[in-house]
């Protein structure tokens, strides 16, 4: 991996490791781990951390919301930057805390200065640390998605595919409509499941007509619902997120197969 802007200093990274990575894909926090290291940082994972409570805010809970705000700042307030393997949760703690906690005169500066630390994993390596190369194999072609919060929150876009290009062996093979919506939305796919089936469902024809073998995005969420239509369509096509093929991870089963 190339050296970082800013090779003399080692700050101190606060892994947002989110839910879905906690539950249902570990290893992807596993590979954020092993990149935030190879770019020159100290990374520590605060047990204090939960949900970063996207799903009460989009559901009107503000309460709770609030609450789960206020005690991610305070797990992750030491650390020099927080850093998510996903630009929904990145996008969270970076817009919408702010909003969320600014009418307490008492939480708003908190909540800012927590947000201007906040970065999604892969713009973090790029825009912060100036990562230009990976020290990665994976041989075969890709497709990638890009996930709703991370391009238009965030903008994730060049980033991950920068970083992909140096990855020996594999062909990145662009889909059509990278960039619309996989369906999943968070709680929309709960809410309007009709919907959300009609948007995944033009999305997994996309990435079949890309010939790539491999899906690739930043957000498991995302890459946790195309993997289930392609599943049920039938689809022979591996699911993974970025951070484990450009960490040299992904020999383990792909997201929606079953580990033996």
């Amino acid at each position: 991996m190339a050296k970082s802007k800013t090779p003399e200093t080692k700050p101190n990274v606060g892994l947002f490791v989110t839910c879905l990575v906690d539950l249902v894909r570990p290893s992807i926090g596993f590979a954020s781990v092993k990149l935030l290291e190879q770019a020159g940082c100290r990374v520590s994972v605060p047990r204090a951390q939960t949900c970063c409570g996207q799903p009460a805010y989009n559901s009107g809970d503000r309460p709770d919301a609030r609450a789960l705000a206020l005690k991610t700042i305070s797990a992750f307030e030491a650390y020099d930057y927080v850093v998510a393997p996903s630009g929904s949760c990145a996008g969270m703690l970076k817009h919408h805390y702010p909003e969320l906690l600014g009418d307490d005169p008492g939480t708003a500066e908190r909540a800012r200065a927590f947000a201007d630390k906040v970065h999604e994993l892969i713009s973090f390596l790029v825009d912060v640390r100036g990562v230009t190369r990976v020290k990665a194999r994976y041989d075969g072609a890709v497709t990638y998605h890009d996930a709703c919060a991370g391009l238009r929150e965030l903008g994730v876009k060049a980033q991950p595919r920068q970083l992909l290009e140096s990855v020996e062996g594999l062909k990145l093979l662009e889909m059509e409509d990278a960039e619309v919506c996989c369906g999943f939305g968070g709680t929309f796919s709960v809410k309007y499941p009709a919907i959300s089936n009609a948007i995944v469902e033009k999305k997994t024809a996309n990435i079949a007509a890309s010939n790539a073998p491999c899906l690739l995005a930043g957000d498991l969420g995302c890459l946790m619902n195309m993997a289930g239509k392609l599943s049920r369509e039938g689809r022979d096509i591996e699911v993974r997120h970025v951070a484990e093929v450009l960490a040299g991870m992904s020999g383990d089963p792909a997201i929606g197969e079953k580990q033996s």
